[in-house]
């Protein structure tokens, strides 16, 4: 007997997946009713409210803390610092056993007299209102013992070490070949140097936290991307069994990796709430946010390229130099895309760290592919213009037939398509080589292009779905929505399975009392949680033929075929087709339900280099006066699979290309060297593109499902939006004035003296 249950629902014309969906949170969100962290109600009485106070030095000890004004303050219910603070596990190494306990370590706060970074937390103040605890806290006296602190990159890059790993496990260092023998003999050649600034994340939603306690343990309500990490983190702070602590994050206000791991605000409202029996609640400010919420580390890039006379790159050379936090290191896997992305038989990359007194880096969007090919793709650039070869063709030509060091088989790869594409849409014809070309009044009009590239992840994931007797169908798993849609898509996947119009399905996520998942997070959460949603939906299936079946009076003859179809909420089975709220009144009453999943990785990851791919295309215009640079158009084109839903993959790599433009011309975190401190800490200071900044934006999708990679035949693209985006701007900016800044942001201050020498005003 053969039952053909996958493939068979909703793939007419108006099959749910694949169409471009209105979000279907989308009327909640406008209309204020989804409820994020710090608007959420307590079962447990009304909260109480903390406030943080932050060290006012980057490095040294506390020698006496006074807290007497502060305790009498108004309203004021409870001081906390390291003298009265809950026993916590010590934090440990600062390399962990394996990559996944980075996730799920224990993350003490106010646990030792020492002060590792500036404001970091040295007490916390609890009370009636925020307002009174933010005014108590002014109140409590600090005397610290100050020690020099190291905290630049660039000077101390001889001090440099290598990681025992990079993030997500990869070697740091990699070679193939006699790099250095085959770049001094090569042809046409390119050393340079880049550097990228320390960034922060600076999601719409600060890092929030309400904790609740009860006879059955903690519940915690925050804004969290990977519900199971948040568990599991906090369960090991307050050692206690992790199916005691209860994590409900329903919406997230952004995350873009900042919510991977619990920070100060949730460890302190758990801590907070135990002592005082009430609920409390915790916000970080957005001034705390970019000390005590992580950042991208400052890096500096050589990259070596050696071409011969045509182009093809003989030797292929990156090495990264990263800032790294002293107590935990981390190390972003920035030159490792350069290991899949273009052919070349002699290569080398090599990650270092040189230690600083701040706060630990953290995975921000596309962690290592945003910074490093900027980086690269930028020198990229300077080799097509040495060669006299348009940068296209200069990558067109280097298209590996497999994986240059590990041999592997690309399971798809699309790039040169997406190149070729993009140049076609954009009128890349037009672009003048020579710098300074096109001129438009006092403005000076330059194109730019760039790869993009992206490793395609598989987190292992759990889901159940149930249906009722009405035919309703309930999704959970604690799978997060940080934005990015995926309420929206898992709608789709279990409405186009089961046959199911869109509004008889329900998706219920981030809690973790649902199936885990591997939560929102290197852009494999649609993938991951996809497939376990349709991994459940065919178990579900399963149960229904089954139930029919019985109700049928027994299964068919042994052998038989039997044709099984879910279609407009109903079911065709043996050549009857019955309505499934009708069946499931008479055969299931109570509903049915199933679970789903996906292992993760397997095999084909072993067999298959796994990447999805693009390419960015961007057009700027500069003054010649101001040195102001103005977007005007940016093209991108992605091959990432199968596309489930246009629309809500569309935005996200919008949103990518603004990052990208950010990074290029605008985005950095600005240090102090003297004291360690971030100084344009808040979005004033801290500039990201808004409206007027990014211009006309287009992407295009060339959809290539990969069987490999998933049930689904999707790949992660989330963040594949930012990867080159920022080259290709910095890029265009480079044709239109002839001017190669290699710090990165393009800012006014680096162009200007090109400028002026170009215009013979230097």
């Amino acid at each position: 007997m053969t039952t053909n249950l996958q493939g068979n629902a909703g793939t007419g014309p108006a099959a749910p997946v694949g169409l471009p969906i209105d979000r279907v949170d989308g009327r909640l969100k406008v209309t204020g009713r989804a409820t994020y962290a710090y608007e959420q109600r307590a079962a447990g009485g009304a909260p109480a409210y903390g406030h943080i106070l932050g060290a006012t030095i980057a490095r040294g000890r506390i020698l006496s803390i006074d807290t007497r004004q502060a305790r009498q303050a108004p309203g004021v219910l409870f001081v906390m610092t390291h003298l009265n603070a809950p026993a916590q596990p010590p934090f440990g190494p600062p390399v962990p056993p394996t990559p996944r306990d980075v996730f799920t370590r224990a993350r003490p706060y106010l646990a030792s007299d020492r002060v590792r970074y500036y404001d970091e937390p040295v007490a916390l103040v609890v009370a009636e209102t925020f307002e009174a605890a933010r005014a108590a806290a002014a109140l409590v006296q600090v005397r610290y013992e100050a020690e020099r602190g190291e905290f630049e990159l660039a000077p101390r890059l001889a001090q440099a070490y290598t990681p025992p790993r990079t993030n997500a496990g990869f070697a740091p260092d990699s070679a193939t070949g006699d790099f250095d023998s085959a770049f001094s003999r090569a042809a046409v050649a390119v050393d340079a140097t880049y550097a990228t600034p320390y960034q922060s994340h600076n999601p719409m939603e600060p890092h929030a936290t309400m904790a609740v306690w009860s006879d059955a343990g903690l519940t915690v309500y925050t804004g969290a991307q990977t519900v199971g990490n948040f568990q599991a983190g906090l369960a090991a702070t307050l050692r206690i069994p992790p199916e005691r602590v209860r994590v409900v994050s329903p919406f997230t206000g952004g995350g873009f990796g900042a919510k991977l791991i619990v920070h100060a605000d949730t460890v302190l409202a758990a801590l907070a709430a135990r002592e005082l029996r009430r609920p409390v609640k915790i916000a970080l400010t957005r001034q705390q946010m970019y000390a005590n919420a992580g950042h991208r580390a400052a890096m500096s890039h050589r990259v070596r390229l050696g071409a011969d006379r045509d182009g093809r790159l003989s030797a292929m050379g990156y090495e990264v130099w990263s800032a790294t936090c002293r107590f935990e290191e981390y190390c972003e896997q920035t030159a490792v895309f350069a290991r899949a992305l273009y052919a070349a038989p002699h290569r080398v990359t090599r990650h270092r760290l040189v230690p600083v007194d701040l706060n630990r880096g953290e995975w921000m969007r596309s962690p290592g592919e945003a910074p490093g090919m900027q980086a690269f793709e930028c020198a990229m650039d300077e080799l097509a213009e040495r060669l006299g070869l348009d940068p296209v063709e200069l990558r067109v030509r280097n298209e590996p037939g497999r994986e240059p060091e590990t041999g592997l088989p690309y399971s798809t790869r699309n790039l040169v398509a997406c190149m070729r594409t993009g140049a076609e849409r954009f009128g890349w014809q037009r672009r003048q080589a020579a710098p300074r070309s096109v001129r438009e009044g006092r403005w000076l009009v330059g194109m730019g292009m760039a790869a993009a590239i992206r490793p395609n992840y598989l987190g292992a994931a759990a889901a159940q779905v149930a249906i009722d007797s009405r035919g309703r169908v309930t999704v959970r798993l604690d799978m997060t929505d940080i934005g990015t849609g995926t309420y929206t898509i898992l709608t789709q996947i279990a409405a186009e399975s089961l046959g199911v119009p869109l509004n008889r399905v329900r998706v219920e996520l981030g809690d973790s009392r649902f199936p885990r998942t591997a939560g929102s997070g290197g852009s494999w959460g649609a993938a991951s949680a996809g497939s376990a949603v349709a991994d459940a939906c065919v178990q579900l299936k399963r149960r229904i033929v089954a139930a029919a079946r019985g109700q049928a009076g027994g299964a068919p003859a042994e052998g038989a075929a039997t044709d099984v179809r879910f279609a407009d909420g109903a079911i065709t089975l043996g050549g009857q087709t019955q309505r499934l709220d009708d069946l499931l009144a008479r055969v299931a009453p109570g509903g049915l339900q199933a679970d789903g999943r996906v292992a993760g990785m397997g095999d084909a990851y072993k067999a298959y280099s796994q990447h999805a791919y693009g390419a960015h295309f961007a057009e700027v215009a500069v003054d010649v006066d101001t040195g102001e640079v103005r977007m005007r158009r940016m093209l991108a084109v992605i091959g990432a699979g199968r596309i489930l839903n246009p629309k809500t993959a569309r935005s996200q790599i919008l949103g990518g290309m603004a990052w990208g433009i950010g990074a290029a011309l605008m985005e950095q975190t600005l240090l102090d060297a003297r004291y360690g401190s971030f100084i344009n800490h808040d979005l004033a200071e801290y500039l990201v593109p808004v409206n007027a900044d990014v211009a006309q934006m287009d992407v295009v999708f060339l959809e290539e499902p990969d069987l490999n990679a998933n049930p689904l035949g999707v790949k992660g693209l989330g963040e594949l939006g930012v990867c080159g985006a920022g080259a290709a701007v910095a890029n265009a900016v480079y044709n239109a004035i002839g001017v190669r800044v290699r710090e990165f942001p393009v800012t006014l201050d680096k162009l200007l003296p090109g400028l002026q020498a170009a215009e013979g005003l230097a």
